[in-house]
């Protein structure tokens, strides 16, 4: 039986491709279909010459909260799901058009690992990150173990994810985890006005420097990918995360 809402929209508008996160209800949090509706609309990007540069972003109140806790079991073995979330991340990074993150609101777990995906981040001034898995009994996924230290450096990224404590956009910021912060109500405009821009610069040049810079790091990513599965599987089956997670949703 389909599905009467798509969890993903696009929008095509002056060679800038839109990519929504359409589930406003639950903060947008992850389900299969959301994964499988965001993977979907990357292809299409992906073989669009029209399309110059890319925003990710979150309709309604957040850009993505993590992981939709109150999902029923999934009924996929648990490595081909982590897996098919896994390849949000090749996805955005494989995308010869650059990819501008537009954060607001929260960007918890999966969410924050989104927006490490992205080429460049725009954060609102109202923008929450967090990696709160270690405290779920979890495992991050999504490349944060290698992409998060490039970042912001291993102590902090240590302190991110150990902790897994909330941080403001502005101390993302400072840490170099976003390229700007902005008005919540400026957002969407902003990071679109970035991604006109990057879509103006010749396509094939923009496409090799961004390829440039990740090549240097793709062949640690792909461990890192695989690695994170591993931990996933051992952690997910600990006594500790049903009740990590049922705390985690009454906050």
């Amino acid at each position: 039986m389909g599905r009467d809402v798509a969890t993903v929209d696009l929008e095509l508008d002056d060679r800038v491709a839109t990519v929504w996160l359409n589930r406003p209800h639950r903060l947008n949090a992850v389900t299969p279909e959301l994964v499988d509706d965001l993977l979907d609309a990357l292809g299409r990007v992906a073989g669009d010459r029209a399309v110059g540069a890319v925003v990710l972003a979150g309709r309604g109140r957040a850009f993505c909260s993590g992981h939709d806790l109150k999902q029923p079991p999934p009924e996929q073995e648990s490595r081909t799901r982590l897996e098919r979330l896994q390849e949000v991340t090749r996805a955005l990074r494989d995308l010869q058009q650059p990819v501008v993150g537009a954060v607001h609101g929260y960007a918890i777990g999966a969410g924050a690992e989104f927006a490490l995906g992205c080429d460049l981040v725009v954060a609102a001034d109202d923008a929450v990150f967090a990696f709160p898995e270690v405290g779920l009994g979890l495992s991050v996924t999504g490349a944060a173990s290698r992409l998060l230290p490039l970042l912001v450096g291993p102590m902090r990224a240590k302190e991110l994810i150990m902790l897994g404590e909330r941080i403001d956009a502005a101390t993302a910021h400072s840490m170099g985890l976003v390229n700007t912060v902005v008005p919540a109500a400026e957002l969407v405009e902003h990071a679109q006005g970035v991604a006109r821009s990057l879509a103006g610069k010749p396509a094939s040049a923009l496409a090799l420097a961004k390829r440039a810079i990740d090549r240097g790091l793709d062949s640690t990513v792909e461990a890192a990918l695989e690695l994170e599965v591993s931990h996933a599987l051992i952690t997910e089956h600990t006594p500790e995360v049903a009740a990590s997670k049922q705390e985690f949703e009454n906050r």
